[in-house]
């Protein structure tokens, strides 16, 4: 019996595969981690030679953990968003190194591009901003740099994650879903199709784009894995959690605490409108109907405790850093303003620079590490700011990723918003939304409010501090982010 839903989460930092029911009870899982590579400051680049073999790797472990491929019904897939790959059509192989959504290298092409005035039409058709986070800038970047993508020619392949994996899976099918098309700035999101304009303004070459297709359906069939199975479910990664997390009706919203923190606010089926800087972006597309998004993009979340572990060695595992946390009353006057890869949403300072302030010799480890992870309510915060400017104020928040495993944050996260906050038991909201879209593109379900049954049980987190605590707090953040932005 085919009644299995196969997941392939392909992140920043690693590549999945997760087995589903339909009830949304996962049977199993298995990561593969992934490098990234610093050439200069500002560039982030991955392989996407060892993308593919990592995630054909997890994702045969897991078929056989299920019995082998006569098992699975679909396959869904979700993957980090911007990143960009470039293949040869021919050999199958990358020309280039994949450039990541962190990645910096076009910021002065952006500012470029903002001063001479072409910002308003940009946002216009795609409901983003000039940024170096969104695709398009990179796709002309690489075309002005890189011979080797001019010198192929019509063998030239350009797409983001999900078109580089679909294309492995298949041996050739070239698509990308509504969602990833959306942060391309390639796309003019109210028709759903490319526009000619904005490949020009960027240097892209039109022919080596993807077809956009919907996110949910018969996208080809993989037969790597022994039987034929079905390609079905497709979605951006913040788009999937949107729809793990069944924030199917206006207003409903949900944050995810990753490598960075992404908020989306449902808004249905008209592209809302931003004058505080925040994004409009397409959440789905089913039967050639978009529904459409507000959203919040924070560059740097999980990825911060990584670096704290990882680069700094101030702490051995993620894991300690909650008991840190509670060792210390307060932060001790320290605030650790993130900005690592530059300030996202509601700022877009691609060249700003991390600080850490407020030090005193009382300063200990755990306020470090404290502060750090307060940072994460208080740039949430700036997002509900702005949120709330542009009409479409918070009424509760569904959070989800790696790091909301930590209860002290959940917790922070409640007292600094002064919002309920709703936590899924089965946290891996993301796989879940790509297990969601495929079991509707197979038939298990006839739409995303049948397939909602998967999310499963929830906890929440209720505010727990004064009003005047919540404002020195906010206070001394705010104070520390003007040294940033100033």
């Amino acid at each position: 019996m085919n009644d299995l839903l196969l997941v392939i989460d392909e992140g920043t930092t690693s590549t999945r595969a997760m087995l589903f029911e339909p009830d949304g009870k996962c049977l199993a899982t298995k990561a593969e981690e992934l490098r990234q590579s610093y050439p200069e400051p500002g560039r982030v680049e991955h392989d996407a030679a060892e993308i593919w073999t990592k995630t054909l790797a997890a994702t045969r472990t897991v078929i056989e953990q299920a019995g082998g491929a006569e098992r699975i019904a679909a396959i869904g897939i979700t993957n980090q968003r911007e990143t960009v790959v470039f293949w040869d059509r021919e050999s199958g192989e990358p020309l280039a190194p994949a450039i990541v959504w962190q990645d910096r290298r076009t910021a002065a092409m952006c500012r470029d591009l903002r001063e001479a005035g072409h910002e308003p039409a940009v946002q216009a058709k795609t409901g983003l901003l000039l940024d170096p986070y969104f695709s398009g800038s990179k796709i002309g970047w690489a075309m002005e740099n890189w011979p080797q993508l001019k010198e192929a020619g019509s063998r030239l392949a350009i797409g983001t994650i999900e078109s580089w994996l679909i294309w492995k899976l298949t041996g050739g099918v070239h698509i990308t879903d509504a969602t990833n098309a959306s942060r391309t700035a390639l796309m003019a999101i109210g028709s759903g199709h490319w526009d000619d304009g904005l490949i020009e303004l960027f240097g892209a070459p039109r022919k080596a784009l993807p077809e956009i297709v919907d996110c949910a359906g018969q996208f080809g069939e993989t037969t790597l894995f022994g039987g034929a199975i079905p390609i079905c479910g497709i979605a951006g990664d913040q788009q999937a959690a949107t729809i793990g997390q069944s924030c199917l009706e206006p207003g409903e919203t949900k944050a995810t605490f990753g490598t960075g923190a992404f908020v989306l606010t449902q808004a249905g089926p008209i592209p809302p409108t931003s004058r505080n800087r925040l994004l409009s972006t397409i959440v789905w597309q089913l039967g050639g109907r978009r529904s459409y998004a507000l959203e919040g993009s924070v560059f740097v979340a999980g990825s911060l405790i990584k670096w704290l572990r990882d680069e700094i060695g101030l702490i051995g595992t993620a894991a300690e850093t909650e008991a840190l946390a509670r060792s210390v009353p307060d932060n001790g006057g320290a605030y650790l303003v993130p900005a690592l890869s530059g300030l996202g949403a509601p700022w877009w300072q691609p060249e700003a620079r991390g600080t850490l302030s407020g030090l005193s010799f009382s300063t200990t480890k755990a306020h470090i590490v404290r502060a750090a992870l307060e940072a994460m309510a208080h740039q949430a915060h700036d997002l509900k700011t702005a949120f709330a400017a542009d009409g479409v104020d918070w009424q509760s928040v569904r959070i989800d990723g790696g790091m909301v495993a930590n209860n002290w944050m959940a917790q922070d996260m409640a007292d600094i918003l002064n919002l309920t906050v709703e936590r899924p038991k089965f946290a891996e909201t993301t796989a879940l939304g790509a297990a969601m879209l495929a079991g509707v593109g197979c038939g298990i379900f006839a739409g995303l409010e049948e397939a909602s049954v998967m999310r499963g049980n929830v906890e929440t987190f209720e505010p727990a501090i004064d009003a005047d605590a919540r404002a020195a707090r906010l206070a001394g953040w705010q104070a520390a982010v003007a040294k940033v932005v100033g």
